[in-house]
């Protein structure tokens, strides 16, 4: 009789929490309800607050500062350059960076700097004068800091890994036999 009352006891205290359980589960369509089953959800877009913060004119300004810093003084190929640097670099903060970047350019700081290295890394993969080179080689040349993060990002962007596309896109080299 006694373990009745407890359990009772114990079920009136956590039956609220399974009644709004229950309520949550209820409105969740049965899709829905699969995909949270393997831990799996849909990428919600949010809204960070700090992005409404910088102005447009100021946007523009940093816009161009960081394209100047990253791609025409090819910061993109330093292992070590991160987020801060280039804020130090700027004279501004990291949030403000990270707004830029994902306002403007519609993705995180190390996807944008990871699409130029690639686009260099695609070029000197190609290039004969680099041909000797392994593919690990040229990643650490274009500021990838391991192989591994070099043929992720690699194959994220464009389908094929960084060896794949030298095999495709590597023209063969023109050898004249010589006829005794």
């Amino acid at each position: 009789m006694l373990c009745k009352y407890m359990f009772l006891a114990v079920f009136s205290r956590i039956s609220p929490f399974f009644q709004k359980f229950d309520v949550l589960l209820s409105k969740v369509s049965g899709k829905e309800r699969n995909m949270s089953k393997y831990n799996i959800t849909d990428v919600k877009e949010k809204k960070a607050n700090y992005r409404s913060l910088v102005n447009p004119q100021m946007m523009d300004e940093m816009q161009e500062k960081i394209m100047k810093i990253i791609v025409i003084d090819k910061k993109y190929r330093d292992q070590g350059y991160s987020a801060k640097k280039l804020a130090e670099d700027i004279g501004t903060n990291i949030r403000y960076i990270s707004a830029v970047v994902n306002t403007r350019f519609h993705c995180n700081f190390t996807s944008f700097v990871n699409k130029y290295r690639i686009d260099d890394a695609m070029s000197l993969l190609v290039d004969k004068r680099y041909q000797d080179l392994n593919v690990e080689d040229v990643g650490m040349m274009v500021g990838f800091s391991n192989r591994q993060s070099f043929y992720a990002s690699f194959y994220r962007i464009l389908g094929i890994t960084p060896r794949e596309y030298r095999i495709k896109h590597m023209k063969p080299s023109k050898k004249k036999k010589v006829i005794q």
